[in-house]
């Protein structure tokens, strides 16, 4: 037998091998139903002064990386007001496509569209944090359902005729915070939005824990 004639099946075996990899490998991401989502257990405690964005993103991964999650990317879920030349950032832009899984492998969200409808699965049962602890909901003592997001219900940044990011999550003293309610219920104009229930009384920590928080926030891997 000709080599040449056997050019082209080889050729054509190694292409088929190299889809076959690329194929599982990419299927092997879709499933992987490890931890993508999370309510930090802690907030660095000095209210919602977070570093900025980037501090944020320090601080989940942080928590990830402790609770042994390691090799993710991940994102606060935080909006921010344009400032220093840059535009306004979106938390809904910064967390990637989805989908996302608690700790305890379930399903809250299956992409960006899902998490900001009414169906998604979040909630207190399933917004748990990085070790997979439930978050104290209203009703409990201490009552820590006030999450930082700065965001409307849609994901965007929530505007009003004041601070809504605690100048950009680098306060702990003037302004104030949109939040929402991890548990879904409570007081304020939106009672039940897990992202955009109310405004906080202040950005200190002593004011924080006094509307019904601890300078927690959500975190995604994206």
């Amino acid at each position: 037998m000709r080599l040449e004639s056997l050019a082209v099946p080889v050729a054509l075996l190694a292409l088929a091998a190299t889809t076959a990899c690329v194929t599982a490998a990419s299927r092997g991401s879709a499933n992987d139903q490890s931890l993508s989502f999370f309510i930090t257990s802690v907030g660095p405690g000095d209210g919602a002064k977070l570093g900025g964005l980037a501090g944020a993103d320090a601080h989940c991964r942080t928590l990830a990386e402790a609770a042994g999650v390691t090799g993710k990317d991940w994102a606060a879920y935080l909006s921010a007001a344009p400032a220093g030349g840059q535009p306004a950032v979106n938390a809904r832009d910064r967390i990637g496509s989805g989908p996302w899984y608690n700790a305890d492998g379930v399903l809250v969200a299956r992409d960006v569209a899902h998490l900001h409808s009414d169906d998604n699965m979040l909630g207190k049962a399933n917004s748990l944090d990085e070790r997979g602890q439930m978050v104290n909901g209203r009703g409990d003592t201490p009552n820590r359902h006030d999450i930082l997001t700065g965001s409307n219900p849609d994901g965007t940044l929530a505007v009003d005729s004041t601070d809504t990011t605690c100048g950009n999550w680098t306060s702990n003293n003037t302004g104030a915070a949109m939040v929402g309610h991890h548990d879904k219920q409570g007081g304020g104009v939106r009672p039940t939005s897990w992202n955009s229930a109310h405004p906080s009384r202040g950005c200190s920590q002593p004011n924080l824990v006094a509307t019904g928080g601890n300078g927690l926030f959500y975190c995604f891997a994206r």
